[in-house]
C-alpha cells in the first residue's frame, strides 16, 4: 500500500473495538516534505563548508598583513642605508614603491617634477649630507657608471624613471619590428597553434626589441596565450607571472598605454585564479581600476567593456563568504550589479554588433537574471548564430 511503501507519521483512528492507523500525509507530501529535509541538511553542510573556509582565508589574511608589514620595515631600513651609501644619486624621477597597483592608484606614474612619493629627493635636496655626498660623487663620478648606478636603486625597490621615449631604432630594424608586430596579430587570432608559434615569435625577438611599447604589450598579451593553453598549473603560473612582470616595468614608462593596463588587468585575474579569496578580491579591484584607465585612454574598444561587463557581472554574484571577505577588505567595498554588467555588454553591441559570442549570451544570462525571459530568449538566439572560436 502507499502507506507501506513510505513510511510517515501515523495516527491512531477509533473504529469499534480496534484501533488503526491511517497516514497523516500523503505520499507525495512526504515526498517533498524528505526533499525539503534534504535541501535543508545540504545548505547545513555548506554553511559548516563556508565557515571553515573563511577562518582559513582570516588566518591567511593574517599572515600575509604580518609579511607585508616586515617586509615594509625590512625597505625601510633598506632605504635609510641607502641614503648613507656613498655613491652620485641621479637627480631623476622615482617612486616610493615597486608596485605597480599603487603607482596606478595614486595617478602619478608619469610626473616629472623629480619628486618622489616619499618626498625624498625634494625634503633632502639642500640638505648637508647631501651636498657632501655630491662633492664625493663628482670626484668618483668616472669610477661608478650609470648602469651601476641604475642596479644599486633596482635592488633597493625604487623605480628610476628613465627616459620616457622609446629607444631609437634604425630604419631596418623598424621596418622589421612593423612586420613583427603584424605577424604577432595575425598569429594572435589563429588557433592553438598559431598562438604557441606567435608566442615563440616574440620570445625569439625579445633582445632586440625588448624596449619597444609595442613589442612589450604583446609579448605579455602572448603569455596570457600561453596561459590559457597550457594545463599544467605550476606552467600556467609562470607564464602569467611572467607577462604580468613585462608589464610592470612597460607601465612604468607608458602610464598612457590602454593596451599595458588592458593586459596587466588579465594577467592579474589569471595569475589570482587558484589563489585564496582575499587575494582573488584584490586582484578583482586592481583589474577593475586598470580597465577603467584603459577605457579613459580607448573609449571605443568593445574588448574594454567586455571585460568590465563580466567584472560586473561577477562581482554582482559574489557568494555570501566572498561578500564577507570584501567587507572585512575594504572600507569602501566595490559594488556593482546586473544592470550595470548589461550596460556594460550592450556597449560592446553598440560598438561592435557582433564582437562577442561569449558577450552575447552574457547579456541574455542578465536578462534573464533580471527577469526578462523574452528579451534573454532572444539574445540567446543571436549567440547561437555567431561562430564558436575560442574555449569559452
Amino acid at each position: 500500500s502507499p502507506a507501506q511503501a513510505m513510511p510517515g507519521a501515523l495516527v491512531p483512528v477509533e473504529e469499534g473495538a480496534g484501533a488503526t492507523h491511517t497516514p497523516l500525509l500523503g505520499q507525495d507530501e512526504q515526498r517533498e516534505l524528505l526533499e525539503r529535509l534534504d535541501f535543508v541538511v545540504r545548505n547545513i553542510m555548506e554553511l559548516r563548508k563556508e565557515v571553515a573556509e573563511l577562518r582559513n582565508s582570516l588566518r591567511h589574511l593574517a599572515v600575509e598583513i604580518v609579511g607585508e608589514v616586515r617586509s615594509h620595515l625590512e625597505e625601510t631600513q633598506r632605504l635609510n642605508r641607502r641614503r648613507r651609501f656613498p655613491y652620485p644619486r641621479e637627480r631623476s624621477d622615482s617612486t616610493g614603491s615597486s608596485s605597480i597597483y599603487f603607482t596606478a592608484s595614486s595617478g602619478n606614474a608619469n610626473t616629472d617634477d623629480g619628486e618622489s612619493e616619499g618626498g625624498y629627493s625634494t625634503a633632502n635636496a639642500e640638505s648637508d649630507y647631501d651636498r657632501e655626498s655630491e662633492k664625493e660623487s663628482e670626484e668618483g663620478e668616472d669610477e661608478v657608471s650609470c648602469d651601476t648606478v641604475r642596479t644599486v636603486r633596482r635592488d633597493s625597490l625604487d623605480l628610476v624613471a628613465e627616459d620616457e621615449a622609446p629607444l631609437s631604432l634604425d630604419s631596418s630594424l623598424e621596418e622589421g619590428l612593423g612586420q613583427l608586430l603584424q605577424q604577432a596579430d595575425r598569429l594572435h587570432g589563429g588557433d592553438e597553434q598559431d598562438r604557441r608559434e606567435g608566442f615563440q615569435l616574440l620570445l625569439n625577438n625579445k633582445l632586440a626589441y625588448a624596449g619597444q611599447r609595442e613589442f612589450l604589450w604583446r609579448l605579455a598579451r602572448a603569455h596570457s596565450d600561453m596561459w590559457e593553453l597550457t594545463e599544467n598549473e605550476e606552467e600556467k603560473q609562470s607564464y602569467a607571472s611572467e607577462g604580468k612582470r613585462e608589464l610592470e616595468l612597460a607601465l612604468q614608462k607608458w602610464d598612457q598605454s590602454a593596451e599595458c593596463h588592458q593586459w596587466f588587468a588579465i594577467l592579474c585575474g589569471q595569475l589570482s585564479e587558484r589563489e585564496s579569496i582575499p587575494k582573488r578580491i584584490q586582484a578583482g579591484c586592481v583589474f577593475k581600476e586598470h580597465i577603467d584607465k584603459a577605457i579613459e585612454l580607448k573609449p571605443e574598444d568593445p574588448q574594454l567593456y567586455y571585460l568590465m561587463g563580466r567584472w560586473c557581472y561577477q562581482v554582482a554574484h559574489l557568494g555570501w563568504l566572498e561578500k564577507k571577505t570584501v567587507s572585512a577588505l575594504f572600507e569602501a567595498p566595490p559594488t556593482a550589479t546586473v544592470q550595470d554588467a548589461l550596460q556594460n555588454f550592450l556597449r560592446v553591441e553598440e560598438l561592435s554588433p557582433g564582437f562577442s559570442k561569449a558577450g552575447r549570451v552574457y547579456i541574455a544570462k542578465c536578462y534573464r537574471d533580471l527577469g526578462n525571459s523574452s528579451a534573454a530568449a532572444l539574445w540567446m538566439s543571436l549567440a547561437s548564430e555567431l561562430p564558436g572560436n575560442t574555449k569559452e
